[in-house]
Order: C-alpha cells, then structure tokens, then sequence
C-alpha cells in the first residue's frame, strides 16, 4: 500500500473547493456558536429561574445526543415541524452550531463560576445593571479563563464539520468521497483530507498554546 500522489494533483481543484467548504463552515460555526454558547452560559447562572432551567435542559439535552442526529434532525424534523426547509450547507451549520455550543456554554459557565462573586455584587452596586455587569466585568474575565477549554472545542469543531459530507453538503469529507468513487484508491484519497485538515488544525492548536502562554502571564 503506498500514497499515489496523482490522486492528489489530478483532483487539486476538487480538494481544494472541500477545503474551502470547511474552511467557511468552521469559522461560520466557531463564531455562531461563540455567541449561542455565551448567551447559554448566561442563561446557566441567571437569577431568573425560567431562563436558567432553559439553560440548563438545553446543556443537558443537546450534549448527551450525537452530533449525527442532531443534522438529522434539522434535515428532517424541522420541515416536518415549522415547514422550514433548509439547503444541505445551511442545515449542517445550524447542527454544527448547536452542538458545540452546548460544550462552549459549559467551558464558559465553569469560567464565570470562578470569577469572585464580590465583583458581580461591586459592579451592581456601581450602578451597572445585571446584563452590563456580566457584559464588562464578568465575562471578559472569564474567557481569559478558559481558553484552553475553549480552544479544544474549536478543534473539536473543525473535525466535526466533517458531518457535511452525511448531509452531501460539500466539505473536505465530501469530495473525498467523490475523489474515491472515481479513482477506487481509497487511501490515498483519504490520506490527502487528513493532510489539509492537519494544514487547519495544527495552526489552531499553536495558536490556542500561544494564547494560554499569554494570558497565563496576565
């Protein structure tokens, strides 16, 4: 068994539109579910009981199911429920996002629980209300916090976007699939998508490490 690397020159351009399918699927989801999981942890540790039990069965629920039948679910259920159908890139966003939001929210919620209590209670007493406290005080403090947790569920994120290609959305996954249909040299065409994930992920692993030295002197 050997690589034949005109699996890869001969299908560049096919590899090369899967890696730009991850590339904006990642970035699309790291920030949507940057931004879900924040509004979920906040949810998590709010006063406001309807909010926090939301919070809470959404953590639960949504980690404790795969990933698989969550796509499945906005592929199928949701036409059959509000009428919405979604194009196959769309739906594999919105399931990446809600997976790993779930996980973020938790890294976040963990991080704020550390910030000392006294300096919620000393930005409400200045003045500030709930949501401005936890906006300027709290949550800038607790990200620094937890970066590393936070980095692992962004690569985590990267690898998972490979749920495209269930979804025929066009991913790296998926035109290795379609690569290996026509050329039948499954490991070299499976090898080539391991190698531009590796060109995503290990870039962002560095730049996890380089941000926890930094902030670590903070």
């Amino acid at each position: 068994m050997f690589i034949d690397f005109t699996v890869l020159t001969d299908n560049i351009d096919r590899y090369m539109i899967g890696f730009g399918g991850t590339v904006a699927a990642s970035v699309i989801s790291l920030i949507a579910s940057f931004i879900l999981g924040t509004v979920i942890a906040v949810f998590r540790i709010t006063p406001f009981k309807p909010l926090q039990w939301f919070g809470t069965a959404y953590v639960e629920f949504i980690r404790n199911i795969p990933l698989l039948l969550i796509a499945f679910f906005v592929l199928v259920g949701l036409p059959i429920l509000t009428g919405v159908v979604l194009v196959p890139f769309v739906t594999g966003l919105v399931a990446l996002t809600v997976y790993t939001s779930a996980f973020i929210a938790e890294a976040i919620r963990a991080g704020i629980q550390t910030v000392p209590k006294g300096q919620m209670e000393a930005a409400r007493s200045s003045g500030l209300t709930y949501l401005q406290a936890m906006w300027h005080i709290i949550l800038p403090q607790a990200i620094k916090i937890v970066i590393p947790p936070l980095g692992n569920q962004f690569l985590n994120l990267v690898k998972n976007s490979s749920i495209f290609t269930v979804l025929s959305a066009s991913d790296l996954m998926y035109q290795a699939d379609l690569i290996n249909s026509d050329t039948f040299d499954t490991f070299s065409s499976y090898i080539f998508a391991a190698l531009f994930y590796l060109i995503l992920t290990i870039p962002l692993s560095y730049g996890v490490r380089y941000l926890e030295r930094r902030y670590a002197g903070n």
